[in-house]
């Protein structure tokens, strides 16, 4: 099992920035790669970004790129999503999620956080 615990979330105005976390415990957390999703309400949950298991490769959705990053800490066992000039179509709950592939496909990610709110106000 690895557990998985999101934080950084809140609300914020239109052009701000998050910079979100996620934080691992249980197996080995260079073992997987990590993704960030997102749900508005209503919506399903679309993929954001990926990060590889040695942190060296990224993917992020088109919807957000040139906006958001996504980078690692193998030493603190953590996953940021760094988010700027945040849209009000950003709103969403945000989840990390830990998979054995490097993939965009949200049923391959076997462990997932809870997730954290992240409200833009326009």
């Amino acid at each position: 099992q690895v557990q998985l615990v999101e934080s950084g979330g809140g609300l914020v105005q239109t052009g701000d920035s998050l910079r979100l976390s996620c934080t691992a415990s249980g197996r080995t957390f260079s073992n997987y790669a990590m993704g960030w999703f997102r749900q508005a309400p209503g919506k399903e949950r679309t993929f954001v970004a990926v990060i590889n298991r040695d942190g060296d490769t990224t993917y992020v959705a088109a919807s957000v790129k040139g906006r958001f990053a996504i980078s690692r800490d193998t030493a603190k066992n953590t996953v940021y999503l760094q988010m700027n000039s945040l849209k009000p179509e950003d709103t969403a709950a945000y989840y990390c999620a830990a998979a054995v592939r490097y993939t965009v496909r949200p049923s391959a990610y076997d462990f997932w956080g809870q997730g954290t709110q992240v409200t833009v106000s326009s």
